[in-house]
């Protein structure tokens, strides 16, 4: 295993620059690199270990899969909405009502086809 000492040089991972880059060891706790300061940008952070941080896209994938895991429901607020609302229950005569209001009569299509034609 490696010995780091106080400014030695290392790659990890800038939170700032969103890259791998150069880094300089500020501080060490237990031989082990504690703070490091980017060579680029020169920004002060914990050493991470080469490894990006999860972005907050990621983070919401894992939590959604973890709900569905889990069973637990998508959100608070939607099941509350759920439970509020009554179930309405449509019969097969307003259905069908509603369908032959919906679609035109044969003979009016005709006449709508004859009407837009030119006369030669």
């Amino acid at each position: 295993m490696r010995e780091y000492r106080l400014g030695d040089t290392l790659d990890d991972y800038c939170i700032k620059c969103k890259r791998i880059t150069n880094h300089n060891i500020v501080s060490v706790v237990e031989d082990q690199p504690a703070k490091v300061r980017c060579c680029s940008c020169y920004n002060d952070h914990d050493y991470r270990h080469e490894i990006a941080p999860p972005t907050k896209k990621e983070l919401k994938k894992a939590a959604m899969l973890e709900e569905l895991l889990l069973g637990k429901p998508a959100s608070d607020g939607d099941a509350d909405a759920d439970d509020d609302e009554a179930e309405v229950e449509l019969d097969d005569d307003a259905i069908v009502d509603e369908l032959t209001l919906a679609m035109p009569d044969e003979g009016i299509t005709e006449e709508l086809k004859t009407a837009r034609k030119p006369k030669a």
